[in-house]
């Protein structure tokens, strides 16, 4: 997700940054409504609902790259991005868990603190001396923050599917699926694949070469993002989220 706020842009240059970004996608993408893929208009219309959230705009953009991702500007509409090679590889519910993880991103305000990680870092490698050396330490720690942003937005995208299957199925298929083979991918020999990684990486040298592989990651392994969400499915934690939310529902539908 990326997200533009006015800190380190002077005001013209922020409106120019806008407008482009603005136009570039309303002039290349296809903006979804009511009357335009009205099928995925609704999945994210419930889906924010689900989240408590304010739907925001959705476009849809041809690329052969499953990719979707969300755009915040300073005082105008959020909007999410999807490209149509991604709403061919997955399922309807696979593609609301994907809407469910971006506004999560948007509930959360992740944003935010990413600007905040981001003037704190530039400011860093201005400090003489050890400046680049702290630089250097906080890129990490916003690498590690920006992995766990995500596995925080793959937890809402659970609570709207209800189906951790479903979440991992979308793991496994941006992995390495294709529509040709989508009906012969398998997501429990996909976590059985996580498992035997976790086994291989828990050794010391299997641990560096882990920490090694992930430390300039902006997203976790496809596998362990796999592994964490079958887990958190089977905690209280979850369990209590799902029962509050149909509790919720219920008290909505008898108002």
């Amino acid at each position: 997700m990326f997200q533009i706020y006015g800190s380190g842009y002077s005001s013209a240059l922020r409106t120019v940054a806008e407008q482009v970004m603005l136009l570039e996608n309303i002039g290349t993408s296809v903006l979804v409504s009511k009357n335009q893929l009205p099928d995925l208009y609704h999945l994210m219309v419930e889906a924010a609902e689900i989240l408590n959230v304010d739907a925001p705009d959705l476009y849809v953009r041809q690329s052969p790259v499953p990719n979707a991702y969300t755009l915040a500007i300073s005082g105008k509409r959020p909007f999410v991005v999807i490209h149509t090679s991604l709403v061919e590889l997955l399922t309807k519910a696979e593609l609301q868990a994907v809407l469910a993880h971006e506004l999560g991103h948007l509930k959360c305000d992740h944003g935010v603190w990413l600007t905040y990680a981001n003037i704190l870092t530039l400011g860093a490698y201005t400090v003489p001396g050890i400046g680049s050396m702290i630089a250097r330490t906080l890129e990490e720690q916003l690498f590690r923050w920006l992995r766990a942003a995500e596995l925080t937005c793959d937890r809402a995208a659970l609570l709207v599917a209800q189906d951790p299957k479903v979440v991992i199925s979308v793991l496994m298929k941006l992995a390495g699926g294709c529509p040709s083979m989508a009906d012969q991918l398998n997501v429990d020999a996909f976590l059985e694949q996580a498992r035997s990684y976790e086994k291989a990486a828990s050794s010391p040298i299997g641990w560096y070469m882990r920490n090694a592989q992930t430390r300039q990651l902006s997203h976790p392994l496809p596998v362990l993002r796999a592994s964490e969400i079958d887990e958190w499915s089977r905690t209280p934690a979850y369990n209590s989220l799902l029962k509050r939310g149909i509790q919720i529902k219920a008290v909505e539908q008898n108002v």
